[in-house]
């Protein structure tokens, strides 16, 4: 089968042929009908810090998916052939603390798709049936693909009350993006998301009504006394992985505010703690979804009205992984999807 590989330690990937999985007893294998481009993948394509410590060559990369079950291990309950799914690309253990808790997202022996074995940039994938999520007619199969990223921005923004509260998204990505989406659907008074590339700023007042700012350009104290914000923001979400963008996010929070960290620096990064402590702010980091109340939350998000789908900027076969991966390199798109079919 083809594939896109990080054959070895440079920048990039390859389409190569190999192997089609052999799926386990507990295991499904699915055909692959459309991928995303995750921050993450971008990560391993540049090859930066984080990825070279990370990854080990050579890996099938990806894990935002959705695609059609085609084989069903023997051990396998309550799915079909023919299916339609997306599925959780934390595989977890079973003998942790967390896990016999239930805490499964804080498991530490998790095994990630696309990072730690073989991922879904390929035209087969095999999945445990345990992360299977089923895909209702309600989510196409672009929506089905970004539904893990869309995950992460629901575990992060709905870390914290949110009704009626000044809500500060730092990093306009499409993680960041559709966490304004949430935010205000979800009932927060103001939102403002910055960044400092002005066409993801206009892709986030196309998803939903929120303010922007691009910090190189405009004094965010200003913006917020526009917005009559008097003491800073209730809660902050901290998407973008900047050293610069958090230390103005900090700046910006209200005493005893809420903080939740997604972005992944590519470097080691300075923070002054005396800030945090001096403001008595909570942190949150945040790492993956919850599971599986995230994809519950996720369905009903969707059911519920709340439309994301216009993150979704870029559509490719895969064999123009190329170009996609330029595209997000240059800043010049929202999501990207890959198509296997």
């Amino acid at each position: 089968m083809k594939a896109l590989v990080k054959e070895k330690s440079e920048v990039g990937l390859k389409l190569q042929e190999v192997d089609k999985p052999k799926i386990k007893s507990d295991e499904v294998l699915i055909k692959v009908k459309a991928t995303a481009i995750c921050g993450t993948d971008l990560h391993i394509w540049n090859w930066d810090t984080w990825a070279s410590k990370t990854i080990k060559p050579p890996m099938t990369v990806g894990h935002e998916f959705m695609g059609e079950v085609i084989e069903i291990g023997d051990n396998v309950k309550g799915l079909e052939l023919g299916d339609r799914v997306s599925a959780e690309s934390h595989i977890v253990g079973s003998i942790s603390r967390n896990a016999r808790a239930g805490k499964l997202h804080l498991d530490p022996d998790t095994v990630n798709l696309g990072v730690d074995r073989d991922g879904a940039f390929a035209e087969f994938v095999s999945i445990p049936f345990r992360n299977i999520v089923k895909l209702p007619d309600s989510v196409d199969d672009e929506m089905g693909a970004i539904l893990d990223p869309f995950g992460n921005a629901i575990h992060a923004t709905l870390s914290f009350d949110l009704v009626g509260e000044d809500v500060l998204i730092t990093g306009a990505g499409p993680i960041g993006i559709m966490s304004a989406a949430i935010a205000l659907h979800v009932g927060a008074r103001k939102v403002l998301i910055t960044d400092i590339n002005d066409d993801r700023l206009s892709l986030a007042k196309t998803v939903s009504a929120v303010e922007t700012l691009n910090p190189s350009k405009e004094n965010i104290k200003d913006k917020m006394k526009s917005m009559g914000l008097k003491e800073g923001f209730d809660v902050g979400l901290e998407m973008s992985g900047s050293e610069i963008a958090l230390d103005q996010m900090i700046d910006s929070m209200l005493m005893g505010g809420n903080v939740a960290l997604l972005g992944l620096p590519s470097d080691t990064i300075n923070l002054d703690l005396s800030k945090l402590i001096f403001k008595a702010l909570n942190i949150k980091s945040i790492y993956g979804r919850e599971m599986f109340e995230t994809w519950y939350k996720g369905l009903a998000l969707i059911d519920s009205g709340l439309d994301v789908k216009k993150v979704i900027t870029h559509s490719f076969h895969y064999t123009e992984f190329e170009k996609a991966f330029q595209l997000l390199n240059e800043g010049k798109a929202g999501k990207v999807i890959l198509n296997w079919c």
